[in-house]
């Protein structure tokens, strides 16, 4: 394929990075002037540990990012990744450990409070820390950027001094929006207290824009003038996003849906300031398996190391990648469904039309990231995620991956991890899955009068059709069996049910036919007689 017949099928794909790269391809028709980088920004919130929806934004930013670069046949492009370090912290988080030292700090920036964790310097660098580790992980192309850093050393003075200039007319802007207590309080700058050092919300009289000298009552009723300069004061929030678009050139950030409104002021706001509100998605926000928003505070999302845990890093970007404007859940259940997904789209790449494969996850993922390099398109996994459940919930919650190579001697050749380092993972995935939810909740049950008939016919084509016997060949044993009825089942589906409850212990399972080539016939005419057994 040419670079320009892509070029051209990716101007009117309606995958949907496509379509938001579309919006900036209108925003500059000729390219950034000066053939600037256009600037894509993500934002993190340090306060508590980073989950896996603060990885989202910046995988999904970067998907955008990718599709830009690819409309417009390589235009430069950056991404930074911005924390807002310096915002006070207003709660102590729930799963956190060290709580005093986080409630002994209350209201101070979040990098000027102690790490209780006692590895970095402060607070937001260990959390800053632990998502630099993970983007990195997953080989991200993105520049950190610290508001800390930036207020500390200046780097914001000119836009501090503009947001100065403009204070009333940010007011007219925000002070609609407020309650009317709220209203006499309301001050577009946060000033640092000199005496307790926590960010202060008090009115604030600005003195002289251009030294950035304001004047404010302390906590202790002392009335204050100090510049804004040198980390001294931040912005309140909807005011600091939009002096960032300003002061760094942002032209594209997405957001959650509960961050609608704070898009619709600070892009009032950053017209103020004479810059320009950046293109953008407003996504859904995902939920944990009672249906609830997932909090940094409350914990109650999984953490990235969680579904790499149980997972595989394919896996989470096929899940987040699907869909964005749609409410999903998020917890380990989900987990399975996408690792198979992600390699039945892969498997499917190398033979689809360019239109079909820029609409396949897959193609935008495979870009992402430096993961992504020298993966095939038409590559695949021998065994799904789901079979290789069922296999490690009949071994029991001690099974090793020893075990697991030993049983896929059966179905693939030269079944080592070496040689299959993407099914080495899913082993390991599914071990730990089985470990931790599924081998507590098996259990077999007997088998009733009629399903013991058929159990019994079962091993005897078992039998005869011997351990060399294929997967095809066993499955339309297992499926001629539950089509006779003589032995009472209305459907197949009650057939199949059989099987899964009385020898795998689960109320659902695999195809039968390819679990017991996985398995191996002997092993399963061990489960059918111990089945029996019970009866």
């Amino acid at each position: 394929m040419t670079e320009q017949a892509l070029i051209e099928a990716a101007r009117v794909s309606k995958a949907w990075p496509f379509q938001e790269a579309q919006k900036l391809l209108k925003r500059y028709p000729n390219g950034k002037p000066g053939n600037a980088p256009v600037l894509f920004e993500t934002g993190y919130g340090p306060s508590g540990l980073p989950h896996i929806g603060t990885f989202q934004e910046v995988l999904r930013t970067t998907l955008v990012r990718r599709a830009y670069e690819t409309l417009t046949g390589g235009a430069p492009t950056r991404l930074v990744a911005f924390s807002d370090d310096m915002d006070g912290l207003r709660k102590v988080p729930d799963n956190i450990p060290g709580a005093d030292v986080l409630a002994a700090n209350l209201g101070k920036p979040l990098s000027r409070i102690p790490d209780p964790f006692g590895t970095h310097e402060s607070f937001a660098h260990h959390n800053n820390a632990m998502l630099r580790d993970f983007l990195d992980r997953f080989g991200f192309d993105y520049e950190f950027v610290s508001a800390s850093d930036r207020y500390n050393s200046g780097a914001f003075d000119a836009a501090l001094t503009r947001v100065l200039e403009c204070n009333r007319g940010i007011l007219d802007v925000m002070l609609p929006t407020l309650r009317e207590e709220r209203r006499k309080t309301y001050s577009p700058v946060l000033p640092v207290s000199p005496s307790s050092g926590v960010v202060l919300q008090v009115p604030v009289e600005v003195l002289d824009a251009a030294t950035g000298m304001i004047r404010f009552t302390d906590e202790d009723g002392s009335v204050v003038e100090q510049s804004v300069f040198g980390g001294k004061a931040k912005l309140q929030w909807k005011v600091d996003w939009a002096m960032r678009w300003y002061a760094l050139g942002v032209d594209y950030e997405m957001c959650g849906k509960d961050l609608t409104d704070s898009v619709t002021q600070s892009g009032k706001i950053v017209q103020i300031l004479g810059g320009r509100k950046p293109e953008g998605l407003i996504y859904e926000l995902f939920l944990d398996e009672n249906g609830e928003k997932i909090s940094k505070s409350k914990g109650n999302g999984l953490t990235i190391e969680q579904w790499l845990t149980y997972g595989t890093e394919e896996s989470l970007g096929f899940y987040l990648f699907r869909e964005p404007k749609s409410a999903k859940q998020l917890h380990v259940g989900v987990i399975p469904k996408a690792v198979d997904e992600y390699w039945q789209f892969r498997g499917n790449l190398a033979d689809q039309a360019v239109d079909k494969q820029l609409g396949n996850p897959v193609w935008h993922l495979l870009r992402a990231s430096a993961s992504g390099e020298g993966a095939g398109a038409g590559d695949t996994v021998p065994v799904t995620f789901s079979l290789l459940l069922n296999l490690v919930g009949v071994l029991g919650a001690d099974a090793t991956a020893e075990q697991v190579w030993s049983y896929l001697g059966n179905y693939i050749e030269d079944a080592r991890p070496e040689a299959h380092p993407e099914l080495g993972e899913m082993v390991r995935a599914a071990l730990a899955t089985n470990r931790d939810f599924i081998a507590p909740t098996l259990k077999r049950r007997a088998p009733t009068a009629n399903e013991a008939e058929a159990l019994k016919v079962l091993d005897a084509e078992l039998e005869k059709l011997g351990g060399d016997a294929t997967a095809e060949n066993l499955q339309n044993a297992v499926y001629e069996i539950g089509k006779n009825e003589a032995y009472g089942f209305e459907t197949l589906r009650d057939w199949f049910k059989a099987l899964y409850e009385t020898l795998l212990g689960s109320p659902q399972g695999p195809r039968m036919g390819s679990f017991i080539a996985l398995y191996g016939v002997p092993e399963t005419r061990k489960l059918i007689a111990e089945a029996l057994s019970a009866a």
